[in-house]
């Protein structure tokens, strides 16, 4: 019978009763009648009593779900069959059976069985002692046919016993045979030598009994201790065996259930669980181990009273809770498992909690469990928790392997293999949206703040994106300030309104670092299976997607087709910047920006241009990203700055001061030595401070890492000028301006296109003009490009102006022509030590 799956017979023990009732009754009719002997009471019960003394020491041998039992009873069988006959014997066991049994509550059907057995047992021995036909105890003929008759009687017991083993569960393997037939084999003739001793000493004298009286003390103590070695020797084997199978176990799921089961097997035991609770990203486990059981109520419930027992800190050794001696609250905690008995012992893991495992009821009908089984129970906890230790360290290590050790998320890896399951499972029909991340200001952070607080800001993001993705979806994190989330089910379109969702969701400021900075992410959508069906496939263009929403004002691309060209376009200007600076391809424009009251040039603002000699005139916004990306944007910055200030030298040189402005990257902000840089600019170039303006955009100066460092006081203190770009497009006041060394704001060309038509836009410029002079700032105003807007800042009281209605960007030998046809020269200021260009109206 397959393992596990149990006979009919075992659910009706009494069919197997019955049928050895009926066996016992038949060949009884047949062989007692002839050893009748009129009633002898007095040694019958006797008899009774010693069969009863005898009974009671016993050793259990359990196989699956039947107990069975050695015991020196044969030398009360002896004297039985010699004394009163076998009739009487027979009945005198069966009596003291009944006994014996109803003390020790025996199932109805096993006393039975039991009783019928004692009866069969003496029938046989009967029927051969008969077939020696003497009865002269002093014959060795005599004594040879009791131990045949003892003999057979064992044999005839086991294999009754073998045959109910055989219906009800499997056939017994030979280790049953050695353990029932080899005790009895040596006990048997012991006890027929005892017996017969004792027969025929009584017999030689009535007061020999007093001396064998300490023999069957002396008898029975031996096989006492015999049966207490016995028990310890099984118990000693029952650990090294379950040692023995536990080191093979496999280190997964089916290697616990393998090791659940060998605690059963080895306790006897009708079912075990072992709870575990969550590891890394494993769910709580209850492997429960059982015929026909998976799971059942009591050992997954924290608050379960025999759980709690058995894990607290100062449970000694594991705790045995038996129906007989139990508490209402125990006995409601047994009710609710369906068991008799329960051993709980706690399981050391790695998860900061213990485990639990809990052993219910012994299979056997009979034995209980006992100090031996708690100890054995203890025993193989050790080798239960180094399994468990094991799997949780290998458990460890494939987490490692396939998660980020500072966020915790899926890696690169562990989202590859996600994606191709998921695609793999329906080649056809499956559909999933990629989306990939990255932090924009990450880069800053690390140059500005460190390490700790760059980790700290990827912690606060990744939180946000658990919080804010779909319950379904999966967030990775790649690499550096990249994430990933992987959305199953989702088409393209969808794919894309979750990742613009995500976006805004996620765009927050946080504290960091004692900081509040700006959260922001540039995400890159790609979907399955329309821009591909592996993970290499799609995370590559998720990629050209997030690229391209680098420099999308969105924040937020698809890829398509034309995106790799570009990529590929990207990536041959990124390896091109470093050179096409030295070969002249990289060059700058200049526009005059003039004083509106007097028309004076006060400065030139000037503007990066990039000829290549293959795509042509690269847009600037293309090529300053990329080089903010690459790390490169130090180095064109100082490019920048070197042209502007060779130009102004070249006016000084011919005695006219004209200031030149030079933008300055949010990331140029963040390096440690820009202002050590910008001073060595000035002094190759012996340009004085006041000359030079940078322009900053208005999301730089107010980031928090910016104003709280000595960045901009630093620069300031070089005797420049710094000015806000595109004021009034950011998210700053002009309130935060008073704390920061800034000399002027530039008023956004959105804002000063639209004065000439609409009154709002007229109106915004002249508030922001008001408010700027109240703080003591100068205003430049972009864009402009007719007479009537410029009338009209004029009027409004503003300090400069630049735009089409000027000039254009016009590059250097441009300018100059432009200069000799539109300026005259002023003479010096008072105090003053150049020249000043003007506009001739």
């Amino acid at each position: 019978m397959p393992s596990g799956q149990r006979s009919p017979l075992t659910e009706r023990p009494w069919i197997p009763t019955a049928a050895l009732v009926l066996l016992a009754v038949v060949l009884g009719a047949v062989v007692l009648p002839a050893s009748w002997r009129p009633l002898p009471v007095l040694a019958t019960v006797l008899l009774v009593l010693a069969f009863v003394v005898t009974e009671s020491v016993q050793l259990d041998v359990e196989v699956r779900r039947q107990t069975f039992s050695v015991t020196p009873i044969e030398f009360v069988v002896v004297i039985g069959l010699v004394e009163v006959g076998g009739l009487w014997t027979a009945v005198a066991r069966a009596v003291a059976l009944v006994v014996v049994q109803v003390q020790q509550s025996y199932a109805p059907a096993k006393a039975v069985f039991n009783v019928a057995l004692a009866v069969l047992e003496a029938t046989v021995a009967v029927a051969v002692l008969d077939a020696f036909h003497d009865s002269d105890i002093a014959s060795p003929t005599t004594w040879l046919a009791l131990v045949l008759a003892i003999l057979a009687a064992v044999v005839c017991s086991v294999t009754c016993i073998a045959s109910v083993i055989t219906l009800t569960e499997r056939p017994p393997g030979w280790r049953f045979w050695v353990r029932a037939m080899v005790p009895q084999f040596v006990i048997g003739p012991v006890s027929v030598a005892a017996g017969v001793t004792a027969l025929l000493l009584g017999k030689t004298h009535t007061w020999a009994w007093v001396l064998v009286l300490p023999l069957l003390i002396a008898l029975v103590a031996v096989f006492r201790l015999s049966a207490s070695a016995t028990r310890e020797r099984r118990s000693v084997q029952r650990v090294y065996d379950f040692a023995r199978q536990v080191e093979g176990v496999t280190p997964d799921e089916a290697g616990t259930r393998q090791m659940v089961a060998a605690v059963r097997e080895l306790l006897n035991a009708d079912k075990v669980a072992l709870w575990l609770p969550p590891y890394l990203d494993e769910p709580p486990r209850l492997v429960v181990a059982g015929d026909g059981v998976t799971t059942y109520d009591g050992p997954g419930d924290p608050e379960d009273l025999l759980r709690r027992r058995a894990v607290e800190p100062g449970a000694a050794g594991p705790v045995l809770v038996a129906a007989g001696k139990a508490t209402a609250a125990e006995a409601v905690a047994l009710a609710r498992r369906g068991a008799q008995e329960v051993l709980g012992a706690p399981v050391t893991t790695a998860a900061g909690e213990p485990g639990y495992l809990e052993v219910c009821d012994r299979r056997s009908d009979v034995v209980s469990f006992s100090e031996g089984d708690r100890s054995a129970l203890d025993s193989m906890l050790t080798h239960v928790n180094a399994a468990i230790r094991q799997q949780q360290l290998l458990t460890q290590i494939r987490y490692d392997a396939d998660h980020d050790r500072l966020t915790g998320l899926p890696n690169r890896q562990r989202l590859a293999a996600a994606i191709d399951q998921l695609l793999g499972a329906d080649p056809i029909g499956a559909r999933a949206g990629l989306v990939l991340a990255a932090l924009d200001n990450h880069t800053e952070i690390v140059d500005t703040l460190g390490h700790a607080a760059a980790d700290e800001l990827l912690l606060v993001t990744a939180g946000l994106l658990r919080e804010h993705a779909p319950p379904d979806a999966m967030v990775a994190r790649m690499e550096g300030e990249q994430f990933a989330v992987l959305l199953p089910g989702l088409s393209q379109v969808a794919a894309e309104r979750a990742a613009r969702r995500l976006r805004e969701a996620t765009s927050t400021r946080a504290r960091v670092a004692g900081l509040d900075l700006e959260v922001t992410l540039t995400v890159g959508v790609a979907a399955a299976p329309a821009h591909g069906t592996d993970s290499g496939t799609l995370m590559q263009r998720a990629d050209v997607a997030l690229l391209a929403a680098a420099s999308e004002s969105g924040g937020v691309a698809s890829y398509h087709q034309v995106l790799d060209q570009q990529s590929l376009r990207r990536l041959q200007l990124g390896t091109e910047l470093e050179q096409a600076m030295a070969d002249g391809q990289i060059s700058v424009v200049f526009q005059p920006i003039i004083d509106a009251r007097t028309s004076d040039i006060v400065s030139v603002e000037t503007l990066v241009r990039w000829a290549h000699p293959r795509f042509g005139a690269i847009p600037p916004d293309d090529f300053i990203h990329l080089a903010e990306q690459i790390g490169r944007i130090g180095p064109l910055t100082d490019h920048v700055l070197d042209l502007a200030l060779a130009r102004c030298r070249r006016w000084l040189d011919q005695d006219i001061a004209l200031s030149v402005a030079v933008n300055l990257s949010a990331r140029c902000l963040s390096e440690p030595d820009l202002v050590e840089r910008v001073e060595q600019a000035l002094r190759r170039h012996g340009v004085p401070g006041e000359l030079l303006i940078l322009e900053l955009t208005e999301g730089s100066v107010v980031d928090d890492s910016v104003r709280s460092s000595s960045v901009l006081e630093d620069l300031h203190t070089l005797g420049l000028r710094l000015s806000m770009d595109d004021f009034g497009t950011g998210y700053s006041s002009l309130s935060q301006l008073r704390q920061l060394p800034i000399d002027e704001v530039k008023i956004d060309k959105s804002f000063v296109l639209g004065m000439s038509t609409s009154q709002g836009e007229s109106f915004i410029a002249r508030s922001i003009i008001e408010l700027a002079h109240n703080l003591g700032l100068r205003v430049v105003a972009e864009g402009v490009e007719d007479e009537l807007t410029r009338k009209l800042l004029t009027e409004m009281g503003c300090d400069k102006l630049q735009g089409f209605l000027l000039s254009r960007p016009l590059p250097d030998d441009k300018l100059e022509k432009w200069l000799l046809a539109r300026t005259g020269v002023r003479s010096a200021a008072p105090g003053a030590q150049h020249r000043r260009l003007f506009v001739r109206v």
